[in-house]
């Protein structure tokens, strides 16, 4: 069984307030965008899993295709499987690619097994995998609250909108992203930002993320600006960074105005 499993960029992100349990509680909205993995799981004789294209850091162990795997199979009769990775979105640039590889993880073996979950249960599967993990089991935006695990579909279209997105190649942690950041109550509530028409996003659309990554790694808050001067209708960074996005209401030539730096670019 083949999937394609895509990324996301965040609209609006606001870090509210640390948790007892060490998260924060955040407020953001999770956009899909249709640049895509491939993946693959198969029946097979003995679990085994391979990947392909851009390599994928860590242990063997922390791959969330295959935490998601074990993660069925501790509660469920589920033969041995034959996974195989086609990398493509790039992994720690704020995108949630490797959430959205082990979110199709659990979609493609409950329907290849035929273990007859419900999209309510493979959510409280993907919230165990990761904060974003959930939103990739729906098909359109949706707003994320408390660690951005619990989610709620929104009335957001941008089609007809041009996006370009840009992957510089620097890696920003998580601890990096947090460390400067006082969590606070945004002037404005997400869903009433969101409501505004588009041309009005640039002044009050934000990622409480942004100050202190930018402060670090100039050269991001550069391409943002860029993007702007591009005529973008709307930048900014995804998630905790790297990955810079901007919204044009024509076609960008990606190659000519950010030359050197991967990403994607289409309509939206």
């Amino acid at each position: 069984m083949v999937s394609f499993p895509g990324c996301k960029i965040n609209l609006g992100l606001h870090i509210l307030r640390r948790r007892p349990d060490g998260f924060h509680d955040l407020d953001t909205c999770f956009y899909p965008l249709p640049w895509s993995d491939v993946l693959e799981w198969l029946p097979a004789d003995t679990l085994s899993f391979a990947s392909t294209g851009l390599p994928i850091p860590g242990a063997e162990e922390d791959n969330l295709c295959l935490k998601a795997y074990h993660l069925l199979r501790r509660e469920h009769s589920l033969p041995p499987a034959q996974g195989h990775l086609h990398k493509i979105v790039p992994m720690g640039a704020g995108l949630g690619g490797g959430s959205a590889d082990g979110a199709f993880t659990l979609r493609s073996l409950n329907e290849l097994f035929s273990l007859n979950l419900s999209i309510s249960q493979l959510t409280e599967y993907a919230r165990q995998l990761g904060s974003d993990c959930a939103c990739f089991l729906l098909n359109g935006a949706a707003r994320g609250t408390g660690r951005g695990d619990h989610l709620e579909p929104l009335n957001l279209q941008l089609r007809g909108y041009y996006l370009v997105l840009v992957t510089p190649p620097v890696h920003v942690s998580t601890a990096q992203a947090y460390a400067g950041v006082t969590p606070r109550q945004p002037d404005e509530a997400l869903t009433l930002t969101l409501a505004r028409p588009l041309r009005e996003w640039k002044d009050v659309l934000v990622n409480d993320f942004e100050p202190t990554v930018f402060a670090r790694f100039p050269e991001l808050a550069a391409i943002k600006e860029k993007m702007y001067a591009n005529g973008a209708l709307y930048a900014s960074m995804s998630g905790s960074g790297s990955s810079i996005f901007g919204i044009f209401p024509d076609e960008v030539d990606r190659e000519k105005n950010f030359p050197s730096l991967p990403g994607w670019s289409g309509w939206l």
